[in-house]
């Protein structure tokens, strides 16, 4: 599985950094997390407002700070 974090570094991107770091963590799972940061590439994903997550290509969220509950339940489907 593979997590990316769409934005360009402020502070709710940042957040949402954490908050999925902290999911991945305490479900004790072996999951890539990449931070994207180009904006070329953030729109590739048709995302037109950060902090945005995808999780194996699929934006799960754009524009908002999901929590680590909501997180968790992306990650164990």
């Amino acid at each position: 599985m593979k997590i990316e974090i769409l934005g360009t570094g402020c502070a709710k991107c940042k957040k949402v950094t954490d908050n999925v770091k902290r999911a991945v963590d305490e479900l004790g799972l072996d999951i890539q997390v990449e931070k994207i940061e180009d904006i070329n590439r953030i729109l590739d994903y048709g995302v037109m407002m950060t902090p945005g997550v995808v999780i194996d290509g699929e934006v799960k969220v754009a524009g908002k700070i999901p929590d680590i509950k909501q997180i968790k339940q992306w990650i164990t489907g």
